[in-house]
């Protein structure tokens, strides 16, 4: 009996490895592996045997035989199945090269095309891109930038203050950040100079929306702190900065200022092909007391700064009269940029 078993092993192995077809793997899995099968009618003749030696022995082949035709059959019905999902993918292939091309509509916010070229540019100058929370510490926005509570500066930033209290903090001390100067900070204290970065980001302040200012705006701050830095260094850097943004036409100045976190501080104005002259931001050597709040000694290092609005560069850069209509959804604004 034994050798009727292997006979019909062989024979079931043969027709599962030459199934063409999912149905023939479903036909021969009723006439190998079902319980009316070749092999079930084999396990039934067991009680016919005389000793149980011959039973036990004959029990093992066939259920040797039959784990061997369960096996072979799902693995050739992996096969198969296989070859039938990659005919059936083939024959519903759509051609879609003429859907493909470039998009016809939508296009990047005026607002991000500026931000984009600014990365851009000062990354081209050696500095690279630092980023922060957009909701900050009193200390991160103020006090470590050299404004102690009372500073009479903070006035001028109509501060915008939420409800969270941080971890070992006091009610009114989360700010939304009036500036991206806070990433100076923290540039300061999680790394080591030299650095040279610029922040962009969105920064917010109570303004009331005119056409020159908003409530949220985009803002781009630069940060280089190494040995010997000094103003020529500012200066050199505002002006290269000036030409690879607006053009060879362009020039910069600097003009004595005020800013608290910067001393001496000086507002920068770039003068237009035409000759006029607009502001475009502040700037400044970093103040000692900022770089000792950043965990650095201003007796070894020195740095400067600079920052300005990247939605006041891109209505100056396109010639949009009105800050507003960046923010307006209008689409025939829009898409003339």
């Amino acid at each position: 009996m034994i050798t009727d078993i292997i006979a019909a092993k062989d024979a079931a192995l043969a027709d599962i490895e030459a199934a063409a077809s999912l149905e023939d793997i479903v036909a021969l899995t009723t006439r190998y592996a079902g319980k009316k099968g070749e092999l079930a009618a084999l396990k039934k003749q067991l009680g016919s045997l005389d000793s149980i030696e011959q039973k036990k022995a004959a029990g093992a082949a066939v259920n040797d035989a039959m784990s061997a035709v369960d096996v072979a059959l799902d693995a050739r019905r992996a096969v198969l199945s296989a070859a039938a999902l990659a005919e059936q993918v083939e024959n519903e292939r759509l051609d879609l090269t003429e859907f493909m091309g470039a998009p016809t509509r939508g296009h990047a916010h005026l607002a991000t095309q500026a931000w984009e070229r600014l990365e851009d540019v000062f990354v081209g100058l050696g500095f690279r891109v630092a980023e922060g929370p957009e909701v900050e510490t009193d200390w991160h926005n103020f006090e470590a930038l050299n404004m102690p509570i009372g500073h009479p500066a903070r006035g001028e930033w109509d501060t915008l203050f939420v409800d969270h209290v941080p971890p070992g903090g006091e009610p009114g001390s989360t700010v939304l950040r009036t500036h991206t100067s806070p990433v100076q900070i923290r540039t300061m204290l999680d790394e080591e100079p030299p650095i040279y970065i610029v922040a962009p980001g969105r920064v917010f302040r109570r303004d009331t929306p005119d056409a020159t200012h908003m409530p949220v705006f985009h803002q781009i701050e630069g940060l280089v702190i190494d040995r010997n830095i000094t103003m020529a260094d500012l200066a050199g850097t505002i002006d290269a900065f000036t030409k690879a943004y607006f053009g060879p036409g362009f020039n910069s100045r600097l003009r004595p200022s005020y800013f608290p976190f910067t001393e001496p501080s000086a507002e920068f104005d770039i003068q237009r092909p035409d000759g006029s002259w607009i502001e475009l931001g502040g700037s400044g050597m970093v103040h000692p007391n900022v770089l000792r709040a950043g965990g650095l000694d201003p007796e070894e290092w020195s740095g400067f700064a600079f920052g300005f609005g990247i939605d006041r560069m891109a209505i100056m850069r396109h010639g949009v009269a009105d800050i507003r209509e960046m923010f307006a959804d209008d689409i025939r604004f829009l898409e003339q940029f």
